[in-house]
């Protein structure tokens, strides 16, 4: 009984310490078991047993580490419950970023082994395939140019260019008025603003409905050009009509003596044209 008794309490303090591991192994505690019980048998045990003996000795000592290992069953659980578990975060690699079409480098070149062992060839890298360019969209094309023309009148057409009263220092707008007896089947009218500073478009109106023109406004050689161009299959009524162009400029009275208009217009199966200038600053001051 004390040879149990010891055996038992070597084996809870090795269950306890794989407890506290948390690294039970069962086979380990059997084979310890009979290791220890084997040494015992050939120190304390005589040669020659009674069979009855023997019988009893082995029942004994499985009944010994059934309950041995009910304890230390219970004592693994005892430890495993009285430590906390240990929560652990599983990370996941760091992604490994592949190269696509756009950031892999060009080919290095590569050399082919040649048939006689001699010096290589090396091959040429192939071009990269080229990328599609992509279509943005494009301002609409500046109108052409009209014939300059200091007439200001022909035939039923009459013309005059001016600039709007109601400028200022910062802002300014140019009219052109146009009065016709006849009735227009094609009109082109064209203001060209001199850039003399900070000059940029801020909008345009006609006193033509809206939808029976195109409207075109770019900067060229030298000036802000607005076109204003009579769709097909519209007409123009006799009557006295207003184009204007506004814009921004650098702050002071802004000169329009280098400002001019052109009109091109047909009636009755006719060519027409007028144009100008517009008034200076000089011109105006004097006037009043």
């Amino acid at each position: 009984m004390t040879m149990q008794r010891d055996v038992h309490d070597e084996l809870r303090a090795r269950l306890h310490e794989a407890a506290g591991a948390h690294e039970p192994n069962r086979e380990r505690i059997l084979a310890r078991i009979e290791r220890g019980m084997a040494g015992q048998e050939r120190t304390d045990h005589r040669a020659t047993r009674p069979p009855l003996w023997g019988w009893a000795r082995i029942v004994g000592a499985t009944a010994a580490v059934a309950g041995m290992l009910a304890v230390g069953g219970y004592a693994v659980a005892s430890a495993v419950k009285d430590d906390p578990p240990q929560q652990t975060v599983a990370v996941s690699p760091t992604p490994v970023k592949s190269p696509d079409a756009t950031s892999r480098p060009p080919a290095s070149p590569k050399a082919t082994p040649s048939s006689g062992g001699g010096p290589q060839d090396p091959v040429e890298p192939s071009n990269p395939p080229s990328r599609t360019a992509e279509s943005t969209p494009s301002a609409p094309p500046a109108a052409a140019l009209l014939p300059a023309t200091d007439d200001t009148e022909d035939g039923p057409l009459w013309s005059d260019g001016s600039v709007d009263p109601h400028s200022n220092d910062f802002w300014a707008q140019s009219n052109i008025t146009l009065k016709t007896s006849e009735q227009l089947t094609a009109l082109t009218v064209q203001l060209r603003v001199a850039q003399t500073g900070g000059v940029s478009s801020t909008g345009a109106w006609r006193s033509l409905p809206e939808d029976d023109f195109t409207l075109t406004v770019a900067e060229q050689d030298g000036f802000l050009v607005y076109t204003w161009m009579l769709k097909e299959g519209r007409t123009v009524p006799k009557g006295e009509w207003v184009f204007a162009g506004q814009y921004d400029h650098d702050r002071g009275g802004r000169d329009a003596k280098d400002d001019t208009y052109a009109i091109a217009a047909t009636t009755d199966g006719q060519e027409r044209a007028v144009g100008g200038d517009f008034a200076s600053r000089d011109d105006d001051e004097g006037d009043s």
